[in-house]
């Protein structure tokens, strides 16, 4: 199911190796272990996607692209979560890691009205960088781990439960057979 699941999820691996964003990745994109599927390629791959949702930059696909690389993890997976970020989920994100990061930093509050343009980095950005980018690197660190966590869990409880339900198969199975070698003994 895991397995499954992820590959439904995943963008074409062929339209990946197009993108033009990653071109600059080279002969690096057909390593076969980033579109290998496991567990580990699974966890680190959301991971990252996680991590780099907070980033608060233009192209985080890219950057996940070369953490994806770097950690050999599940490429078209941690691409396709930096994909949480969007234009309806960017700014109360953003505006939440700033929240945080002006409670850490004990900081007031100054205005926030996030916008997704160099205008705003340039101008904004130095106002409330310290809170702001603090805010950003601990949501993406918690956001990490969780995702790390929760797939590393559903993982493993998926293969349990399917080795359980292997088991009571093969014990049905033998229940058949001995029954029905019975019958023919009577």
């Amino acid at each position: 199911m895991p397995r499954k699941f992820f590959k439904k999820i995943s963008p074409d691996p062929k339209k990946i190796k197009e993108n033009r964003y990653l071109g600059i990745f080279g002969d690096w994109l057909h390593e076969p272990q980033l579109w290998h599927l496991n567990r580990y390629s699974a966890s680190v791959a959301i991971a990252i996607g996680l991590f780099c949702c907070f980033i608060p930059v233009p192209f985080q696909m890219v950057i996940a692209a070369a953490l994806a690389i770097w950690l050999s993890a599940n490429l078209p997976l941690a691409v396709v979560t930096c994909w949480v970020t969007n234009p309806l989920t960017i700014p109360p994100m953003f505006y939440f890691a700033y929240k945080v990061g002006t409670w850490v930093l004990g900081a007031p509050e100054g205005e926030f009205a996030f916008e997704l343009s160099m205008e705003w980095l340039k101008t904004e950005l130095i106002l409330i960088w310290k809170p702001f980018l603090l805010g950003c690197l601990i949501c993406a660190t918690i956001a990490a781990i969780l995702g790390y966590s929760v797939i590393q869990l559903a993982w493993r409880y998926h293969v349990v439960m399917a080795w359980r339900a292997r088991k009571e198969r093969w014990k049905e199975k033998i229940k058949e057979k001995l029954h029905i070698g019975e019958e023919h003994h009577d």
